[in-house]
């Protein structure tokens, strides 16, 4: 018996050893270390994988990472430079060159990697919101071409939503920051990002969309004909905000004008946002869903008294928000220059 218990761990510690030499175990392994922020670990593993099998992208792109965020700024860009320009380099690759050389202070090579990552994917929705936020920070407003780019070959990524909206935002405009402020948040509702959106949203539709009484005004060289008939249709409700902007008087506004836009222009621009604003409508969702969206941030008093008020309203919002996620299929672009 003795003799079987000793086999039985031989094997088992040799079945072990080997498991801890299984390149997948093994990059599992750094990877945790990664999750951990213990780079110095991650290497050491990653330079162990690296000594098998050299050309893994995988490897060489974690290990670009660990030197990155370890602030190894010399050794991250040898790594660049080893892999952005591999046949097999791909969308994260770029991705991670361009945070590599933005640190750096190289906005030049960034570019080139940028431009280089989008000639080789050119419906990679995120090459196109990190390179529009590359030319944003040098105070080049040509970003906005780029992220609605993003918008239009890419709709289901939220990045380019997000970097559009906040530039609108600090615009003239009066339609794309509110559309595309929305859309973010119903894909990244949880985030920080998601619930600053919801502050600059109601803020907008205070300051900019209701601060005339007559929504058309400066609107005569608008070239988006869906932009136009957004604002002709919001026009029709404006006198419900006469005593104000609220979460309640824009549950209002908003409802009737869903109303109105399905019955004039829903089949020339369909719209996902619009599509889930009726569904809520139809299912008696729509004002939990605007107190979420507004609630919070007009008063949280005010809000918390009326989930109170009205718990399975709440409640059926809640858990019918958790079961969707939120995407803009292809072709829903209506933006002109």
């Amino acid at each position: 018996m003795k003799k079987l218990a000793f086999l039985f761990s031989f094997f088992a510690l040799s079945f072990a050893v080997i498991a801890q030499d299984d390149p997948k175990t093994m990059h599992q392994t750094a990877r945790g270390f990664m999750a951990q922020a213990d780079w110095d670990n991650a290497i050491l593993v990653l330079n162990r994988l690296l000594e098998t099998d050299k050309n893994n992208l995988e490897y060489n792109k974690d290990m670009v990472q660990c030197y990155y965020f370890k602030r190894d700024y010399e050794k991250a860009v040898e790594g660049v430079k080893k892999i952005v320009n591999r046949d097999d380099a791909d969308v994260m690759t770029f991705q991670i060159a361009g945070n590599v050389y933005k640190a750096l202070e190289d906005p030049k090579e960034c570019e080139k990697v940028y431009k280089a990552g989008i000639k080789k994917f050119p419906k990679s929705g995120p090459l196109y919101s990190e390179y529009g936020e590359l030319l944003f920070q040098k105070k080049d407003y040509s970003a906005i071409d780029l992220w609605e780019k993003g918008i239009e070959i890419d709709p289901a990524f939220g990045g380019n939503y997000y970097n559009a909206a906040l530039y609108y935002f600090y615009t003239k405009d009066k339609v794309w920051s509110f559309i595309y402020g929305e859309i973010f948040v119903n894909m990244e509702s949880l985030s920080q990002r998601g619930a600053a959106m919801k502050e600059l949203l109601f803020k907008g539709y205070k300051e900019k969309l209701f601060k005339e009484a007559d929504l058309m005004k400066g609107e005569e060289n608008n070239k988006s004909p869906f932009a136009k008939a957004f604002l002709q249709t919001m026009n029709k409700q404006s006198s419900q905000v006469a005593k104000g902007v609220t979460t309640a008087s824009l549950t209002m506004v908003r409802t009737r004008f869903i109303l109105d836009w399905y019955e004039t222009n829903a089949a020339k621009y369909p719209l996902r946002l619009f599509d889930y604003h009726q569904q809520l409508l139809r299912e008696g969702m729509f004002e939990a869903y605007n107190q979420w969206l507004f609630g919070t941030v007009e008063n949280l008093t005010a809000y918390d008294s009326w989930t109170k008020a009205h718990l399975d309203e709440y409640k059926g919002f809640t858990a019918f928000q958790k079961t969707r996620v939120f995407r803009v299929p292809p072709g829903q672009y209506y933006q002109s220059k």
